[in-house]
């Protein structure tokens, strides 16, 4: 039966050399997240804690998929492949199938009622003014009331208790549930996974039609059915490879105070209230290994995976504007927290890159409120490039639209909120960078904004003059 365990993408990245291992004690309220993000953020690297202060037989990891690299690592795609395989496979949904709870990881030890305590879990600070610990990627399932259609996403938990966590919905999907079951006045039953298979991890962050299950676009990009298997305290299912499950329920109309947090943007979302999860089990493998991801300043996992998630959803969207834009390349720009678009296209005719730069701010995800067009010379990865492109070929007064009064990031601080609409509705303004050139400019006008590289730069290789 092939793999769908966390732990073995892990194995992967230290064996291709992308993961570091610390085995000196770290303290998850005092510095583990700062050895995570220099790890990550100096040398490139992910991070393996097998001696966790006050967490005995706990490990813990993260920035395990902070760049396309590790993506592809995880999902045993080719790196040059990854935007278009993934989005093909998305579209190519396998549904899940159910196996027994004896065959099932995330059964190997449990823990009901009274007898679970959340602290136990090496739950960390992230960022300097954190309102407390917190849980940051967990996969939240739960199952709509009407129509019994199951929904797959992840949100923020910030410890508050024993058995009870603070639990974030923004005006998405699970909202939606959510204000179902508060309609009957009933609690809505949550499972929640940790340590999934990172094909998981992106199909629960993924833009989805409502009423689709992720999971089934799970298994697509695995080429195989998500194996699943049912809870102990309520009627759901959840992912049976996972490190970790918390059941429980959200009941309604109970809010507690939650945050600030460092967020996906590098910024802090201000404290305010939170739905309560009150935990009733926990279930878990012998030895788990707790994914503490880290948001906060880029570049985490956090920006890692939304960005790659507005990526593929830019790309489907693209492939129907004009009958499709030639693009070469998307990049969400993990620095400037996803709120920033490179697009990298060949442009056919006039106009035809603002128009792709139109669609892109318009997309399924609101978090782009700043798209930027170059040419197929430009790396789109490359900032310096970027830079560049923007001073050499842009008239600001023909190339630089902005667009006001429109929807944007709940999370985008600088942009107001609306009042009445509740925390989470924002409206700002977006704008965009044409640093194309013009498609009807003759080659010999072309070539004076070719960039001047030394001579024979693509047949010399370092390595060659080096000891």
């Amino acid at each position: 039966m092939p793999d769908q365990s966390f732990r073995t993408m892990l194995a992967n990245l230290e064996q291709q050399g992308e993961l570091i291992r610390f085995e000196k004690e770290v303290d998850p309220l005092t510095n583990m997240a700062a050895v995570q993000y220099r790890a990550y953020n100096e040398r490139g690297k992910a991070s393996l804690f097998t001696n966790i202060a006050g967490h005995d037989g706990w490990k813990a990891c993260s920035q395990i998929i902070a760049d396309r690299r590790k993506w592809a690592i995880g999902l045993g795609i080719d790196e040059n492949a990854l935007l278009n395989e993934i989005s093909a496979r998305v579209q190519q949904t396998i549904d899940t199938t159910t196996i027994d709870a004896k065959s099932a990881p995330c059964k190997e030890f449990i823990q009901t009622g009274s007898d679970v305590d959340i602290h136990d879990i090496p739950s960390l600070m992230t960022s300097e003014q954190d309102g407390g610990r917190y849980l940051a990627s967990g996969i939240l399932v739960v199952r709509d009331p009407e129509t019994g259609l199951r929904n797959v996403s992840i949100h923020r938990q910030q410890v508050t208790g024993k058995n009870k966590t603070g639990l974030i919905m923004v005006q998405r999907h699970t909202r939606r549930i959510y204000d179902k079951y508060c309609a009957s006045g009933e609690a809505m039953p949550v499972s929640i996974a940790f340590g999934c298979h990172p094909a998981i991890f992106f199909a629960a962050s993924f833009v989805a039609e409502f009423g689709v299950d992720e999971l089934s676009l799970a298994g697509g990009i695995l080429g195989e059915a998500v194996r699943m298997v049912g809870c102990e305290t309520n009627d759901l299912e959840v992912p049976a490879e996972a490190e970790m499950i918390l059941e429980g329920e959200v009941p309604p109309g109970l809010t507690e105070p939650e945050g600030p947090y460092g967020e996906v943007t590098g910024t802090y979302a201000n404290g305010g209230e939170a739905e309560v999860f009150q935990v009733k089990a926990l279930t878990r493998r012998k030895d788990p290994i707790f994914y503490a991801l880290h948001c906060g300043a880029p570049v985490t996992d956090a920006q890692s995976t939304m960005g790659l998630g507005i990526e593929v959803a830019t790309k489907m969207h693209l492939s129907n504007v004009e009958g499709g834009i030639d693009l070469v390349d998307i990049r969400a720009v993990t620095a400037a927290g996803d709120m920033m678009l490179v697009l990298r296209l060949r442009p056919r005719a006039p106009g035809q890159a603002k128009t792709a730069l139109m669609a892109a701010l318009s997309g399924p995800y609101l978090h782009p409120k700043l798209a930027i067009a170059v040419d197929e010379d430009i790396d789109a990865e490359d900032l310096r490039q970027i830079s560049w492109a923007i001073t050499t070929r842009v008239h600001a007064s023909e190339d630089v639209t902005m667009i006001p009064k429109t929807r944007v990031f709940a999370l985008d601080t600088i942009s107001d909120r609306v009042p009445g609409m509740g925390p989470f509705v924002r409206i700002g303004t977006k704008w965009m960078i044409d640093a194309t050139l013009p498609v009807e400019m003759s080659d010999t006008d072309r070539n004076e904004f070719m960039a001047a590289y030394p001579k024979n730069y693509n047949d010399v290789r370092l390595e060659d003059f080096l000891p």
